[in-house]
C-alpha cells in the first residue's frame, strides 16, 4: 500500500485532538476521508472548516459522522453509512476515539464512588471493545481495498505511552489502552494469516492538541500556545510532540506493506508527567 495514492480512510474521534490533526493531515494529502465523534459541537464546527483543509487541486471527499462509540447498534449503522460512502471499500481504519474525560484528575481506585465503575465502562467501550467491533465491521470493506498491488487495506490502533507508564488514578485509561496492544498483537495474527490485513499500533506520549479544537479556531491559537520552556526541555527530543508527528507514523504504517503487528512509539524521551487538555 502506498499513502503517495488516494486512499479511503476511516478515523474514530475525528473532530477534536489527535484525530482532527490526522483528519487534516489525510484530506489535505488528497485522501477521501470518513471521520466519526461523539461530541455534537466539534463534529459540526469541521463539517464547516474542512473544505479548506483540502488542497485547491485535489478531488478528496470527506464526510462527518456522529456516533457514540459506546452504542453498538450505532456503530454498525455508521459503518453502513460507511460502505456506501467509499463503495464498500476501505483502506485504512484508524481506531483513534478515547474517552479523555477525568483522564487529568482520576478518582483513586479504593474511593466508594459508583462513578469509578462508570468511568471503567466507559473507556474500556469506547476505547477496547468499539475498536474491536469496528475492525470486525470493516474487514470486508478492507478486504476490498484497492491499494497497490492488490494488497488489502491495514488497521491502525492508537494506544498510548500511559499502556506501560501509568500515573496514580488512570487504571481504566492505561488498561484500555493496554488492551490495545494485546488487540492488535492478536488481529495482526488472526486477519493476517486469513486476509493479509496488516494490524499495528501507534504509542503517542505527549502530543500538544490544544489548538486542534474549535475554540482555538476562532482564537487563532498557535500549535506552541500553552507550552514552557520547560516543557520542551523534560524532553530529551528538546521539545513536546505534534500532530504531524503522529501522521508520519501512521504514514508509515500505511505505506510498509511488511510491517504488522508492531508498536510504534512516537516520543521525545520520558522525563514528565503527562499532560491532557481538559
Amino acid at each position: 500500500m502506498s499513502s503517495t495514492q488516494p486512499l479511503r480512510i476511516l478515523i474514530t474521534g475525528g473532530a477534536r485532538g489527535i484525530g482532527r490533526g490526522l483528519f487534516r493531515h489525510f484530506l489535505g494529502a488528497g485522501h477521501s476521508v470518513y471521520i466519526l465523534d461523539s461530541n455534537s459541537a466539534e463534529l459540526e464546527h469541521v463539517r464547516k472548516v474542512a473544505d479548506s483543509w483540502k488542497s485547491v487541486s485535489s478531488s478528496a471527499t470527506w464526510k462527518a459522522s456522529l456516533c457514540d462509540l459506546r452504542d453498538r447498534a450505532a456503530i454498525k449503522s455508521t459503518i453502513d453509512d460507511v460502505k456506501s460512502v467509499f463503495d464498500g471499500k476501505l483502506d485504512v481504519l484508524i481506531n483513534n476515539a478515547m474517552s479523555t474525560e477525568g483522564v487529568g484528575a482520576g478518582k483513586p481506585m479504593e474511593e466508594d464512588s459508583d462513578e469509578i465503575m462508570d468511568d471503567w465502562d466507559t473507556k474500556i467501550a469506547v476505547g477496547l471493545t468499539a475498536p474491536y467491533l469496528l475492525s470486525r465491521l470493516c474487514i470486508p470493506l478492507l478486504k476490498a481495498g484497492s491499494s497497490t498491488g492488490g494488497s488489502p487495506g491495514t488497521i491502525i490502533n492508537v494506544s498510548s505511552t500511559r499502556a506501560h507508564q501509568a500515573e496514580d488514578n488512570h487504571e481504566a485509561y492505561s488498561a484500555a489502552k493496554a488492551g490495545i496492544i494485546g488487540l492488535t498483537q492478536s488481529m495482526s495474527i488472526s486477519l493476517g494469516h486469513r486476509h493479509k490485513i496488516r494490524v499495528n499500533t501507534i504509542l503517542p506520549g505527549w502530543i500538544h492538541v490544544m489548538n486542534e479544537r474549535a475554540e482555538a479556531d476562532g482564537k487563532d491559537v498557535l500549535w506552541e500556545e500553552g507550552l514552557t520552556k520547560e516543557d520542551g526541555d523534560w524532553h530529551p527530543a528538546g521539545r513536546v510532540g505534534k500532530v504531524e508527528d503522529v501522521a508520519k507514523a501512521a504514514e508509515y504504517l500505511i505505506g510498509n506493506g511488511f510491517v504488522t503487528g508492531q508498536e510504534i512509539t512516537v516520543d521525545g524521551g520520558v522525563g514528565r508527567k503527562m499532560v491532557y487538555p481538559e
